[in-house]
């Protein structure tokens, strides 16, 4: 029988239980043992951004370019480089339709 164990969080220095049925969990699923309590692993958790990456997302509302393909004003989502053409989200997709997929880059296997 595993006994529960006195921990201090590593973020508000205060002691906290990491009881038998936490750590069986832990270690059913291979999580190390915890550094912070409860309260301060929801804090973390909810600072991170959403959709699991660890980078946060610029705040940008996008680019306003001229479609390469119709000559449509559209926004990207992007800073274009100017080395390469720019497409509306319908000329986009029939491209990468009419390409099979493939980003029309002529990629063979």
């Amino acid at each position: 029988m595993i006994e529960d164990l006195q921990l201090t969080c590593s973020d508000c220095g205060q002691e906290f239980t990491f009881s038998s049925e936490d750590q069986a969990f832990f270690q059913e699923r291979g999580y190390s043992t915890p550094k912070r309590c409860k309260a301060c692993r929801q804090v973390k958790k909810d600072q991170q951004p959403s959709g699991g990456g660890y980078y946060p997302r610029s705040e940008s509302q996008g680019t306003t370019v001229t479609c390469s393909a119709c000559g449509k004003q559209t926004t990207v989502p992007f800073e274009p480089r100017g080395d390469r053409p720019v497409y509306c989200q319908d000329c986009f997709r029939s491209r990468k339709k009419d390409s099979g997929g493939r980003g029309g880059r002529g990629y063979r296997r």
